[in-house]
């Protein structure tokens, strides 16, 4: 993970009763418990691992609407106000910066796919608009690369991916919220058909709503209880640079690299057109449904079949409540850094921008999406267990929405009206 991701104090105590309790720590999980703390609602967060430890603290920091599906966009929207409104909200920065995001198309086939997706989101008034090539050199200069055009949005932006969530997490302890680390959840308790609690490594906690956040470990947890959700992993490799003069603090994704400019100077960069594809169980059990999505994007992914698959059988598939849960034999998912990948990128991104040759690697980092059929997270309550809501499945886009999913997840907890309309995220679609 990043060396920068900043530590979180929490209590050493396990509640014996709360309202509501959160399983894990990134920043849907964080964000959820912020929002049930300001309406004083008791609430507890318990994380395997520790605070941001995973794919929260690993991601690249964007916060777009840009090529978002336009059902999803309307979480993009209220994301953009909430981390425009956070640091006056928790007192805090959070690296927030609405510097706008650019995609670029090499060929004109694939400037269409970016026109067709503004006309998919016609309605929704955003400021996205088309680029032509002469646009893209004025805003982003001293490139040698042959673009078609690009689609640009303005006010989409970035933050600082290892400091959002631990500063979220400190204001939502700040209101009230307690949270455990190093504690793992291993099943849900029931009371007469619904939830009533939660047993972890540490003991039991009676509760009366449980929020399921757990990223990539959704799946393992639920699927103990009998719930079939359908996720599968792909791993994202990622390296910051050391301070540079660069082209643009605007965020910019190529066909094969991305870059954004990070707070302390350097870029932060990824092979846009690699993701690495460990092969694992899940692959096989459910891997056709992914056909539809992943068939036309197959040069993306790198496959590997190995360690992982049989470490992963290892973990185990059920438990009960007295055993020693996956949770705690694996309390933080450190996938090894894929250099290859991430040198692929660097010399893709000098090829189009040579000022990319004074770039020294600060740091390299990887990190577990958990993505769904449709890359559309689920946020929605279980119906077959009363008292249980996920918030899951975020498909390596979910940082920039988690403020707004933390607070559609805590909205549907508490029964009230809510952000958005929850109807594109129902678990029932599948």
């Amino acid at each position: 993970m990043t060396r920068m991701l900043e530590s979180v104090t929490t209590s050493n105590e396990l509640p014996s009763s709360t309202d509501v309790v959160i399983i894990g720590g990134g920043i849907v999980g964080v964000s959820a418990a912020l929002a049930l703390a300001e309406r004083n609602i008791p609430v507890v967060l318990l994380e395997k691992g520790h605070i941001a430890c995973e794919q929260s603290s690993r991601n690249l920091g964007w916060i777009r609407k840009t090529s978002r599906h336009a059902a999803d966009v309307p979480m993009s929207l209220a994301a953009d106000q909430l981390w425009a409104n956070m640091p006056k909200r928790i007192g805090r920065e959070v690296g927030y910066r609405q510097n706008g995001i650019m995609f670029l198309a090499p060929t004109e086939d694939a400037l269409a796919v970016h026109e067709s997706w503004l006309k998919s989101v016609d309605s929704l008034s955003l400021d996205s608009r088309l680029l032509s090539s002469a646009e893209i050199h004025q805003k982003v200069p001293g490139g040698k690369g042959q673009w078609a055009g690009a689609v640009y949005t303005p006010s989409d932006g970035y933050a600082e991916a290892a400091q959002a969530a631990p500063a979220i997490a400190n204001a939502a302890i700040s209101s009230g919220a307690v949270m455990v680390q190093n504690c793992a959840v291993r099943t849900l308790a029931t009371s007469a058909g619904r939830v009533s609690g939660v047993v972890t490594e540490k003991g039991e906690i009676r509760c009366k709503q449980v929020l399921l956040a757990g990223g990539a470990w959704s799946r393992r947890f639920l699927g103990n209880h009998g719930v079939k959700l359908p996720t599968l992993p792909l791993i994202c490799n990622v390296l910051r640079t050391k301070p540079m003069d660069g082209p643009t603090d605007i965020a910019t994704g190529g066909p094969d690299f991305s870059f954004r400019k990070h707070q302390d100077g350097g870029y932060v960069i990824t092979q846009r057109g690699g993701l690495d594809c460990p092969i694992v169980p899940d692959h096989l059990l459910i891997g056709m449904k992914y056909m539809d999505q992943l068939g036309p994007n197959r040069q993306l992914l790198r496959i590997k079949l190995g360690k992982p698959f049989f470490h992963d059988l290892s973990l185990g598939r059920s438990w009960k409540a007295t055993d020693v849960s996956p949770f705690e034999k694996e309390r933080v998912r450190d996938p090894e850094v894929n250099h290859g990948l991430n040198q692929e990128a660097l010399a893709n991104l000098r090829n189009a921008w040579p000022v990319f040759e004074k770039a020294e690697i600060a740091e390299a980092w990887s990190g577990w999406m958990d993505i769904t059929p449709d890359s559309i997270p689920v946020i929605d309550h279980i119906k077959d267990i009363p008292g249980l809501t996920v918030a899951t499945g975020f498909s390596g886009h979910g940082f920039g929405t988690g403020p707004a999913a933390g607070q559609l997840a805590a909205d549907l907890v508490c029964g009230g009206s809510t952000i958005i309309d929850p109807a594109p995220y129902r678990f029932n679609r599948f």
